[in-house]
Order: structure tokens, then C-alpha cells, then sequence
């Protein structure tokens, strides 16, 4: 009994260790739950920093697509600009491609109006102002007649002048080179066989508007029709009864007027070496004449004071008066205007609606003489370009003087002198209006009452440079 209770009391637990080991293995448990939660914790903490790592490890990935992405908004920043570069460079393009074809309208529908002023006759090119006087040096002689130039034309293209004087003879210059391309000789009268030419004083030349028929009038009453390119003469037109002072051909044709001291037009058709018809009307000797489109001429009455309109169809004509001395020579500004000038130092500009002048300019040279017996220089030549305000005019008192038509060709106002010593016998502006030509002799082509010893029989070509355009606003 005794050994049994004993093995009880062995096998009972003591009071305190046992409560010691419930709470160790409660102890034990919770550190060992905490020892798992630690580990989870650690798991998770893990778990955590790994997902921060690959958040990391990330993180250059999303950069790159952000760089990318920016790229791509680059590039299509970069189309955009480009698109809208190209927008604006078509509308410019559109813009001028506007404003070219307002331009050409505006040439168009100015060329329309210039050309309805040209056949009403009223086209006035402002051109005048434009002009700058040439330098002494600039003009270019041309030496070639013994005697002194009477008459010289220049050919339609503007690339050479013929020239007569009272030698008789006939020089075709080269504008260019300034040499001599041909020479018409003076025939001699009686001498069978030898070559066409004339015999008396050249007075008058005319070339055809297509530069195909030179035409030559003299005192023998002769007109000379030539081949203008190799000068072979053609045919011989006769009928004035005394010398021919006056030729012209009608523009854009063959047919020919001319005028005579036997104070007559005549009208010929060179193309088919024909005469056709005669025309009286002035009361002293004719001393010149010019045309132009229309089927008209004007002439220059000499003492009888009178400038005259012939309408050829019609065979009726205007008589104007304005000079107080003889008419020496005319020119047509346009089909609507013409120019004058007399041996009473005047220069007028007519009309055809009014029969006194436009514009009258008295002692249009000067004077000269001794004090108290001062006498006008004689107006010996003029000159217009077609269709401008352009009138040159020459006498013998060393100088050609340019001037400009005002507006509506009421007024006549000088320029500048181009010096040139000897009578200005005849002028001419080249078509494009690049140049004048004069016709410098000793003596007057129509007499010998002054002679003028330190001046040479030449042709002197003068060039007609124009200012330079104002630069345009905002160029």
C-alpha cells in the first residue's frame, strides 16, 4: 500500500512544475506562433521587397516606353509642323500665283488699253522723265559724206541707218559696229551702164515697216525704190514735176506717199511698182511729210503757212494754221498728234480735233544775231518717238534739245541740249527708243545760206539711257 501511494505521489505532478510547463508550453507555443508569424512576417516583408525590387527592376521599362512615347510625340509634333510648313508654303505659292495672275490681267487689260489709245491715237507714253542726258563722250560720229547729211532713216529692228546727204550718195551704217555696210554711189548723168544711183541732192528717205523697201527722193525729181538688205535698186518712180522734198510709207504696207515742190501728193504701190493717184491742195512748195497706220499723211506747206491732213479714201484734207514763218518740218506723235517746227523759231503740237496748235513754244532755240536785230534759229528738224511724250528738235545752234508733252499734249516743256555743233539736218529714234540719231552738216539741207566751218558732215548716233526703276516697297 505504502509502495503504490508512493508510485501515485512519484506520478503526481508537482503543483508549480506543472504550471511552469503549461505556461512554457504556452510560451512555446506563442513564440513558436510568433516564430511563424516572424516568418510570415519575414515572408511577407520578403515578398514586399521582392515586389519593390521588380518595382525597380521595372522602373527603367516604364522609362524607356515614356521616352518612347515622347519619341513618338516628337515625331508626330514634328509631322505636324511639317504639315503646317507646307500649308503655309502653298498658300504663298497660291498667294503669288494670285498676285501674278492680277499682274498679267493688269498688263493684259493695260496692253488692251494701250492699244485701243494706239488706234484712237491717243496712246501718250510717259517716258520723258525717264530719260537722262548722255555724257559728250557717249554719242558716237560717224564719218562717211563729203557733203552735208540731208536725210537718214533707221531700219525697223534697230540695227542699221542709212544716211544721204548732198553728195548724192547713200550709206547703210551698222548701229552696232558703227562701220559701213554698203555705199550707194552718186551716177553720174549721161553715163549709160553704170549703176543706179542719183544725180542731185538727196532730200527725202522712207524705209517700209517690214525693213523690205528703202525709198529715195532728190532734186531731179526722181524716186528711187531699193532693196533695203543689199541696197540693189528696183525701180524708178516718176511723175513729180519738181524735186521731191517728202516720202512716207504707210505702216503695215507697201504703199508710199510722197510730196514735191510742184506742191502735190502723189500715192504709190511699191509692191506692185505702180502710181496711183495725185492729191493738190498746198499753195507753196511742200517741204515735208510722214504717216503712219492709217490711210492719211501730213505734210509741211512750207511759206504757205498751212499744216495739212490728207484722207486719202476720201481725197478730202484738214488745213491747220499756227506757225507765222515757212513750215520746214513735221513728225505724227501718234495717229491723233503731230509735231512741227518753222523758220520762225517755233515748235508746235497739234491735234486733229483743233485747227490752231495744242501747244506752241516760241524761239524754241534761242536767238541770235546782233543786239537789237536778234533773229529765232530755225527749227530744221524734229522728231517724236511713237506714242510717248518724246519730241526732240534740232536747229544750228550747237544743240539738239529734248522735250516732254504734257498731259493731253497741251504743253511743251524742255528737257535738256545734247551738243552738237552744225545744222541738225534731220533726227531720227530708234523703234525701241535706245537711241537718236542726227544728221549734222555744214550748211541747211535746203540752201546754202549759212555755212558753219567747224562743224563736220556726220551722222551722230546719241544713246538715250533711262533711270533705273525706284526699288519697290518692301522688296
Amino acid at each position: 500500500m505504502s509502495t503504490a501511494m508512493a508510485t501515485r505521489k512519484r506520478a503526481k505532478p508537482a503543483p508549480g512544475s506543472g504550471a511552469d510547463a503549461v505556461a512554457g508550453k504556452r510560451r512555446r507555443k506563442v513564440d513558436s506562433a510568433r516564430d511563424r508569424g516572424k516568418s510570415k512576417g519575414g515572408g511577407k516583408m520578403n515578398e514586399e521587397i521582392s515586389s519593390d525590387s521588380e518595382s525597380e527592376s521595372l522602373a527603367p521599362r516604364k522609362t524607356e516606353e515614356e521616352e518612347e512615347e515622347e519619341l513618338e510625340e516628337t515625331a508626330q509634333e514634328k509631322k505636324l509642323r511639317l504639315a503646317k510648313l507646307y500649308l503655309e508654303q502653298l498658300r504663298q505659292q497660291e498667294e503669288e500665283k494670285a498676285e501674278a495672275r492680277e499682274f498679267e490681267e493688269d498688263q493684259v487689260a493695260g496692253r488692251l488699253k494701250e492699244d485701243v489709245l494706239e488706234q484712237r491715237g491717243r496712246l501718250q507714253k510717259s517716258v520723258a522723265k525717264e530719260i537722262q542726258a548722255p555724257a559728250p563722250t557717249d554719242i558716237r560720229v560717224l564719218r562717211g559724206h563729203q557733203l552735208p547729211i540731208t536725210c537718214l532713216v533707221v531700219t525697223p529692228d534697230d540695227l542699221a541707218i542709212f544716211s544721204a546727204a548732198k553728195d548724192c550718195t547713200i550709206i547703210k551704217w551698222s548701229v552696232e559696229s558703227g562701220r559701213k555696210l554698203h555705199v550707194i554711189p552718186r551716177a553720174k548723168k549721161g553715163t549709160p551702164g553704170q549703176p543706179s544711183g542719183h544725180s542731185s541732192h538727196i532730200l527725202c528717205m522712207a524705209i517700209s515697216s517690214d525693213g523690205k523697201y528703202l525709198a529715195s527722193g532728190d532734186r531731179s525729181k526722181l524716186i528711187l525704190i531699193w532693196e533695203a538688205q543689199s541696197c540693189k535698186h528696183l525701180y524708178t518712180f516718176t511723175g513729180h514735176r519738181d524735186a521731191v522734198s517728202g516720202l512716207a510709207f504707210r505702216r503695215g504696207t507697201h504703199q508710199l506717199y510722197s510730196t514735191s515742190h510742184d506742191r502735190s501728193v502723189k500715192v504709190w504701190n511699191v509692191a506692185d511698182n505702180s502710181y496711183v493717184e495725185t492729191l493738190f491742195g498746198h499753195q507753196d512748195a511742200v517741204a515735208a511729210l510722214d504717216a503712219l497706220s492709217r490711210e492719211c499723211c501730213v505734210t509741211a506747206g512750207g511759206r504757205d503757212g498751212t499744216v495739212r491732213v490728207w484722207k486719202i479714201p476720201e481725197e478730202s484734207q484738214l488745213v491747220f494754221y499756227g506757225h507765222q514763218g515757212s513750215i520746214d518740218c513735221i513728225h505724227l506723235i501718234n495717229e491723233e498728234h503731230m509735231v512741227s517746227g518753222a523758220d520762225d523759231g517755233s515748235v508746235a503740237v497739234w491735234g486733229l480735233s483743233k485747227k490752231r496748235p495744242l501747244a506752241l513754244q516760241r524761239e524754241a532755240h534761242g536767238l541770235h544775231g546782233e543786239p537789237g536785230l536778234e533773229q529765232p534759229f530755225w527749227v530744221s528738224s524734229v522728231a517724236a518717238l511713237l506714242n510717248t511724250d518724246l519730241v526732240a528738235t534740232g536747229s544750228h545752234n550747237a544743240c539738239v534739245r529734248l522735250w516732254q508733252c504734257g498731259e493731253g499734249f497741251r504743253q511743251l516743256d524742255p528737257l535738256f541740249d545734247i551738243p552738237l555743233v552744225g545744222f541738225i539736218n534731220s533726227l531720227k529714234f530708234s523703234s525701241a527708243g535706245d537711241f537718236l540719231v542726227a544728221g549734222v552738216g555744214q550748211e541747211h539741207r535746203l540752201g546754202r545760206w549759212w555755212r558753219i566751218r567747224e562743224a563736220r558732215n556726220s551722222v551722230c548716233i546719241i544713246p538715250l539711257r533711262r533711270l533705273p526703276a525706284p526699288p519697290v516697297a518692301g522688296s
